[in-house]
């Protein structure tokens, strides 16, 4: 039983974060290369603006910014997913290879195999899951002991190798391609927003709309997988199945959001850190505000980004990389002392 108290202040928390996408996203349609004042916003979405007003929010922005939301919402969720099956706060899909292990399956798709404009939208993120979810398959083998189960930090640091030895990979792929496609892989690798017309937007959808919902669900299994396994076999959860499928689903968000924005690190660290700092660590309660948390930071990152430096920006990843790094060296000192 979830005290009305707590309740009450979830949906006080869920208020603001929505208040802040709002106002986010309607900065972002304003901010720009070639700017839309703010009183024109209504005119043009209800129908009534000019060709160039249209084109620029419809083709443009629009796309960019629900591209930006789908992502950090995926990703966050992802990371707390992550975090409660391995009992580790520093898990996040772009420290522990995971993304890179999307980017390489990104890569050689692009690279290698025949793409027609019709498929390769709703191809990128297949071959985004298949990347990830054979890294995070090693990752498990090599952080999992029979005797003591997984290992925080071992974790940790074995992602973080999967990681490097994949940027590795990355470089072999590229080295012999066409520039062209050079280019699309080095703005991949730097977190570049690329994916901002709306056949991303539908390639994605269904996969948020399917696993974001079902990780909902399974908010109680990721509370007793957050106890110890004695704890949690003493319950009657089968440890096994709940984490692989968890797994699953959690690689599958990160894949997806990656495809289409490339190397995107740390919104899946901070997010659920910072819901379980707003009300606690129950799933049920900090779950919905990490979605939240996670689609607000990736929007203000981009937001930011764009508008910084002209004429292209800096990445999204870049600015996620400047907020992130510090967090994580914080909580990777916290966790060494604990």
């Amino acid at each position: 039983m979830i005290h009305p108290s707590i309740l009450k202040k979830q949906r006080i928390i869920i208020t603001i974060l929505l208040v802040l996408i709002i106002l986010t996203i309607i900065t972002g349609m304003n901010l720009g290369y070639a700017s839309i004042p703010f009183n024109r916003l209504v005119p043009i979405l209800s129908g009534q603006g000019t060709f160039n007003e249209n084109f620029i929010l419809f083709s443009i922005r629009l796309p960019r910014i629900i591209i930006t939301l789908l992502a950090g919402m995926a990703l966050s969720v992802s990371g707390a997913i992550l975090q409660s099956l391995t009992r580790n706060d520093l898990a996040d899909p772009g420290i522990i290879g995971i993304n890179s292990g999307a980017g390489v399956g990104v890569a050689v798709f692009f690279l290698f195999l025949p793409i027609t404009s019709t498929s390769f939208a709703f191809m990128l993120p297949v071959a985004a899951f298949i990347g990830a979810l054979i890294t995070a398959l090693l990752i498990y083998i090599f952080a999992y002991s029979k005797s003591v189960g997984f290992q925080p930090v071992k974790l940790v640091l074995v992602g973080v190798g999967f990681s490097m030895a994949l940027s590795g990979v990355m470089i072999v792929l590229i080295s012999g391609a066409d520039r062209d496609k050079v280019d699309f892989i080095n703005k991949w690798l730097a977190g570049n927003i690329w994916g901002t017309d709306w056949p991303f937007i539908w390639a994605i959808l269904p996969w948020i709309l399917i696993l974001i919902p079902f990780t909902l669900y399974k908010s109680n299994r990721l509370n007793i997988l957050n106890l110890t396994e004695p704890s949690a076999i003493g319950v009657g959860l089968n440890i096994k199945r709940e984490r692989f499928i968890l797994l699953l689903a959690s690689v599958a968000l990160a894949a997806s959001a990656v495809s289409v924005t490339g190397g995107i690190a740390f919104i899946g660290l901070i997010a659920p850190h910072l819901a379980k700092s707003l009300i606690g660590p129950r799933s049920q309660l900090y779950m919905p505000i990490v979605i939240l948390i996670g689609g607000w930071l990736l929007i203000l990152s981009d937001t930011i980004g764009r508008n910084l430096v002209d004429p292209d920006g800096i990445p999204a990843g870049i600015i996620t990389a400047i907020i992130g790094a510090p967090y994580f060296l914080y909580l990777l000192l916290k966790e060494s002392r604990s």
